[in-house]
């Protein structure tokens, strides 16, 4: 996987996630999902809900078109750049509101809606390897793509240990194909933990790959935290009332599209870690 394939990838990710986001605040399905950045922020009094999924959608689908447009030249790299940046640090700031948080269980760092917030840490790195590579070292690239992963899967992983995230799952658990048999194994709050930690040993291997620098370890473990973002697309498909708007364009799509963000951040570890590192008579 040479750097054009790597970056042709990457901006593909990049453009259909961004643009189904977009799609899913533009058509309203959810109006009330922008409500809590906009109220962090003292406008929900100000600006209609609608109003706000409308201008939250447009931006999202500016960032993903333009990113195509500027990866085909033509357009400055800076555009989707610096809104995709405004973006992402627009909602990671509302973490700090206490809505974020469950108090019910503790508070921080027991997440709630900042699970989806979270996510937003992926998109930084992602604009920094397509459009300002050579401003990083390929070191500083691998650890800022690497830690959006950990990140995710160690904190999202975490709270599959707690009875009110196993009991959030059930439904999309019972109903995929690739994952229901978890319940025939193991209780529900036994299967969430082993969900818990395949993410958490997923990444923490592929931390100690990329540490040891063992190419087999590096893919290995990278294929293992990409089946957890693959198999999260698959819910889209199986999840009650699947390929509905309900499911599509609201709290779950909203949810798991952004894991393509994670996927890219992969793609771009393998592509830095593996394969630059690979003698080119066997790297094909």
């Amino acid at each position: 996987m040479n750097l054009r394939t790597s970056n042709n990838l990457v901006i593909a990710l990049i453009t259909i996630s961004f643009s189904l986001l977009g799609l899913s605040f533009i058509l309203g399905a959810n109006p009330n999902a922008i409500g809590s950045i906009f109220s962090f922020y003292g406008l929900e009094t100000q600006v209609p809900d609608h109003l706000m999924s409308m201008i939250a959608g447009f931006a999202l689908c500016f960032v993903g078109i333009t990113s195509l447009h500027s990866h085909l030249g033509f357009i400055n790299r800076a555009l989707p750049t610096v809104t995709a940046l405004i973006i992402a640090l627009t909602c990671l700031l509302t973490l700090f509101s206490a809505n974020r948080w469950l108090a019910s269980e503790g508070g921080f760092p027991v997440i709630g809606s900042g699970q989806g917030i979270i996510k937003y840490f992926a998109v930084i790195p992602l604009f920094l390897f397509v459009f300002y590579k050579d401003v990083l070292s390929d070191k500083a690239h691998v650890a800022l793509n690497y830690a959006s992963v950990a990140l995710v899967l160690v904190w999202i992983g975490a709270m599959k240990f707690f009875a009110f995230e196993a009991n959030a799952i059930v439904s999309l658990v019972e109903s995929s194909p690739f994952m229901s048999w978890l319940y025939i194994v193991f209780s529900v709050q036994g299967a969430s933990n082993a969900i818990g930690i395949f993410d958490i040993l997923s990444v923490a291997l592929l931390g100690v790959g990329l540490y040891i620098r063992n190419a087999k370890l590096i893919l290995l473990a990278g294929l293992a935290c990409c089946s957890v973002f693959i198999m999260t697309q698959t819910f889209l498909i199986t999840a009650p009332n699947a390929l509905s708007s309900v499911t599509v364009f609201e709290r779950l799509g909203q949810f798991v599209i952004k894991d393509l963000w994670f996927i890219a951040n992969l793609v771009i570890i393998y592509h830095l870690a593996v394969f630059n590192n690979t003698p080119k008579e066997t790297a094909e």
